[in-house]
């Protein structure tokens, strides 16, 4: 999958429409080593407060349009092991 500027838009708002902010890519497509089975790794913010269910419904929506696995992270989720790495390759969409 290409992730052109139409997709972009249509996926930032998706977030948006779940309360999802600050969104960024990370993983093989940031690096630009996609391949036909890779998924989509997404970090982003999400409005404090929102449920698990909220998250679930975002990613299913994500899934459904393109097509393919994501995968969806919040910044304070990430394991301090990797979080250095997943934040200095994230590229914002």
């Amino acid at each position: 999958m290409i992730l052109d500027s139409e997709k972009k838009q249509t996926i930032l708002k998706i977030c948006a429409k779940y309360e999802g902010y600050n969104v960024r890519i990370f993983g093989s497509y940031a690096r630009k080593e996609a391949t036909k089975n890779s998924d989509l790794d997404l970090l982003m913010d999400i409005i404090k407060g929102k449920s698990l269910l909220n998250t679930i419904a975002l990613k299913q929506e994500l899934e459904d349009y393109l097509g393919i696995k994501v995968d969806i992270v919040k910044p304070h989720n990430l394991h301090e092991i990797i979080k250095n790495q997943v934040l200095k390759e994230a590229i914002f969409l």
